[in-house]
């Protein structure tokens, strides 16, 4: 087990600021261009790819790091890039551990390679799981995958929002209910091959922020595919189901919360996220503050902007070592007796919110215009306290974690 330290390694130090350099040189000034078009940013993904930065390979080593920073660490650079096109470049890494999650040997390496494409042919994989009416609330999903043994072949019909690269994927990695009456432990995952008739893109979404990188619906309309596409095998899910049902008898809110607690290891990346953002407009914002002359002397000589910054940066450093420490948690195995992952989200995805629109305020006029890059982390900001999971389901995760209590 690695010891914790907030100190990086020259390893992480080297891989930081090459990532750093990529986000520096390519990303952020490409940034404002992929905003206004609301277009995945097919030449800056090629661009990772032919470095090695869109890979699995890259991400692979930063996930088995056994310290649990690589990850972090990644995030943060990329996102201080920018949001929107950092996050087309990462989406397909949720579908990839989709994969390596819940996946045989055989499934690893006959679909992740795919998701990628090489630098010459990039693809982009997608991870269906929200629905309409089942976000927060997964145990409501409606996607249904019904088996036909006959063919062994798994049929499946539902309506899934929110994803990301939904529709233009190569490969889309569909979480399906099977054995509805036991909620989130009734679900399994599927592969949808590149080609499957009866999977399309629904609605694409115009959002507010993350505008580089594509959202929309995937409908599965009838959508067939073999057994061997049920992530995991039959053999598996069976006994899982099995196991879930012996279990509901015995206590259906157990099964509740050891579902909800599922999804806290993957939330401090997301907190990791945001901090490259909120450092982002903090940044802009110092600057300016330095540089800005008003009555003769810089804004920064001004106490309430003074104050105002250094609340920002305390908030950064203090979302970071949160991420940093449920990160390491995660990667050593040690359970979050506290809710970590859901603590580390909730505050660095707040810090987001509030240090972006901080750095409008700073910027005065200036910062309202998108002559200056921190209108577009505010918007970008805004996702951080919606996705995986809002400020409300982490304050919930983390008061009945402490509690022993199923608040409601």
């Amino acid at each position: 087990m690695a010891e914790f330290s907030f100190e990086l390694n020259e390893d992480q130090k080297a891989v930081r600021e090459w990532i750093h350099g990529f986000a520096a040189d390519v990303m952020r000034p490409a940034a404002a261009e992929w905003d206004e078009r609301e277009e995945t940013p097919w030449p800056i993904i090629q661009e990772a790819a032919k470095i090695g930065l869109y890979s699995l390979d890259f991400y692979a080593q930063q996930y088995f790091d056994p310290t649990g920073l690589g990850i972090p660490m990644a995030m943060e650079e990329l996102f201080w890039g920018d949001a929107g096109i950092a996050l087309s470049i990462v989406g397909t890494g949720l579908a990839a551990v989709g994969v390596l999650a819940n996946g045989t040997e055989e499934q690893i390496g006959t679909w992740i390679p795919q998701m990628y494409g090489d630098a010459n042919d990039v693809k982009v994989a997608a991870f269906c799981s929200s629905e309409p009416d089942a976000g927060s609330d997964v145990s409501a999903m409606r996607t249904r995958a019904v088996y036909d043994e006959a063919k062994d072949e798994w049929v499946i019909n539902g309506t899934k929002t929110w994803a990301t690269n939904g529709g233009i994927a190569g490969v889309h990695v569909v979480v399906a209910a099977v054995d509805p009456e036991l909620g989130s432990k009734g679900h399994a995952s599927f592969i949808i091959p590149p080609g499957t008739p009866g999977l399309s893109q629904g609605q694409k979404f115009k959002k507010h922020g993350i505008r580089a990188s594509h959202t929309a619906e995937v409908v599965l309309d009838g959508v067939r595919v073999p057994g061997s596409c049920l992530l995991g095998g039959k053999e598996k899910l069976d006994e899982r189901l099995a196991r879930a049902r012996e279990r509901a008898t015995a206590g259906g809110e157990r099964l509740k919360n050891a579902a909800m607690a599922t999804f806290e290891a993957s939330r401090p990346a997301v907190g990791a996220m945001a901090v490259g953002t909120a450092r982002a407009a903090y940044e802009v914002a110092l600057d300016y503050a330095r540089t800005r002359q008003q009555f003769g002397r810089p804004v920064i000589d001004n106490q309430g902007v003074a104050f105002q910054l250094a609340d920002m940066r305390t908030r950064i450093d203090a979302s970071r070592l949160l991420v940093w420490r449920a990160s390491w948690m995660a990667v050593n195995g040690k359970p979050f007796d506290s809710a970590e992952g859901s603590m580390s989200k909730l505050f660095a995805s707040e810090t987001a919110k509030k240090v972006t629109a901080q750095a409008v305020q700073i910027l005065g006029g200036n910062g309202f215009t998108r002559e200056y890059p921190v209108e577009r982390m505010h918007r970008d900001a805004a996702i951080y306290t919606i996705f995986e999971g809002t400020s409300e389901i982490q304050r919930l995760v983390i008061a009945r974690t402490l509690s022993g209590v199923p608040i409601r």
